[in-house]
């Protein structure tokens, strides 16, 4: 395991220093809602009523976890249409909101890519520029970049928002909802990628990108490497505990627990699906921050041993700076030549 963190040791004020910025960065965000409480089971097609709302979600999470290769499968769209670098197609699980209802995805063909392309997940709330450079930068590498929108965010934003709230929210039921959505979007990507003769394909996720980038990995055998980019067991660990998603927090008041939260979404959560990656020849990397205040390190590290106690190639590196934080020079920087240059090697 690489470990950066290491030379800054010397500095006993480095984590505070560290920590402080963190939390400068967070304060930018000054349109945080804190939305009510709702355990969303109409978004699951569940009947159950709303006392028996836990038991319905437990037999709910249970046989999805259960039936995962078919839970996040689909049937690939025919809707396919490239115009101006830019992909769009309609999202083969529909929600409440039809301007979720179309995907986006813009396109970063390399000059010379062998064959080789990267799907792109950027990280919740990213607007449409979010990963931009990024993909720029994979380009460079010699790897075409595919960068699609997740549920609810830029381009598939419903007008009442202006977050990606209803990606990660109090509602227990939406939460799953977009979460399964943006797996078969992306999965829907690498279909069109495959056909346009793109056999050497990868993922990267930063964030919730990770997250979706890793249950994608975990049933889709085409991916020859992924890179996630802050990793974390458990969805709801993540949410309960996490700087960024206080808000979030918030809204679940007393309704629940952390344990409860955790079982809930054990659907959307990389914990359910590590063993599927057992004797698979994927290539991964995974990128954790020492400071992380929002992929809390103890739940990172959680994630690093259960990938490493597999016999899947994976490589873990820890960075010397927090979540927020890495998106600033220079971890920026160090943090993307690490994922390009692991892709480029490995595809």
């Amino acid at each position: 395991m690489l470990d950066w963190s290491v030379p800054f040791s010397m500095f006993r004020s480095y984590a505070h220093w560290i920590d402080a910025w963190e939390r400068r960065l967070s304060a930018r965000s000054a349109d945080r809602t804190i939305r009510p409480f709702d355990w969303g089971l109409e978004w699951l097609g569940e009947p159950g009523a709303e006392g028996d709302a836990p038991a319905c979600l437990r037999d709910y999470v249970r046989r999805a976890v259960a039936c995962s290769g078919q839970f996040f499968s689909c049937q690939t769209p025919a809707d396919f249409v490239l115009r101006d670098g830019r992909l769009s197609f309609t999202s083969p699980l529909p929600s409440f909101h039809p301007e979720n209802n179309r995907v986006y995805a813009d396109l970063f063909p390399a000059a010379r890519d062998r064959g080789r392309a990267v799907l792109v997940l950027p990280q919740w709330n990213a607007d449409a520029t979010g990963h931009v450079a990024l993909c720029g930068m994979l380009n460079r590498f010699g790897l075409t970049a595919l960068r699609m929108s997740m549920a609810y965010h830029d381009r598939r934003m419903p007008s009442e928002l202006r977050r990606a709230d209803y990606h990660v929210s109090s509602n227990v039921g939406r939460t799953i909802h977009a979460c399964r959505q943006s797996v078969l979007d992306a999965r829907c990507c690498l279909d069109w990628l495959e056909s346009q003769g793109c056999r050497r394909l990868g993922i990267l996720g930063t964030s919730l990108g990770s997250c979706i980038a890793f249950i994608v990995a975990a049933h889709d055998a085409r991916l020859l490497a992924g890179v996630y980019n802050h990793v974390s067991m458990y969805f709801g660990d993540v949410v309960w505990t996490g700087l960024a998603t206080r808000h979030v927090r918030e809204g679940f008041g007393q309704a629940l627990t952390q344990e409860e939260l955790r079982e809930y979404w054990r659907v959307i959560s990389p914990a359910a699906y590590v063993d599927r990656m057992a004797g698979r020849e994927t290539k991964n990397m995974l990128i954790w921050a020492r400071y992380d205040t929002t992929f809390l390190p103890e739940y990172s590290r959680q994630f690093v041993a259960s990938m490493l106690a597999t016999d899947c190639p994976t490589q873990a590196v820890s960075l010397p700076c927090g979540h927020y934080t890495t998106g600033e020079f220079p971890f920026n920087l160090m943090d993307a030549f690490l994922m390009c240059r692991f892709l480029s090697r490995n595809l």
